[in-house]
């Protein structure tokens, strides 16, 4: 059984999603349920799903640290 590239960064990615989400949930003090929402929303989900500057490989705690301080819209209830 060969591992395709492109399946294994799919499963990279989902991954790095739910690190994020949990994280993000953690770290607001908020639900999964909106966490999964508002990162989903993000500019920092479309960035990381297109490869953007290889943002995927970057510290999930990185990332939500700089979701929280560059996207905080996303934050208003």
């Amino acid at each position: 059984m060969s591992i395709n590239q492109n399946d294994l960064e799919k499963f990279y990615i989902q991954s790095l999603d739910n690190d994020i989400i949990k994280y993000l949930a953690e770290k607001k003090k908020i639900d999964i349920r909106m966490a999964m929402d508002i990162y989903y929303k993000s500019l920092l989900c479309k960035q990381v799903h297109n490869g953007q500057n290889g943002i995927q490989y970057l510290d999930y705690k990185y990332l939500v640290e700089d979701l929280i301080e560059n996207e905080k819209e996303l934050f208003r209830h």
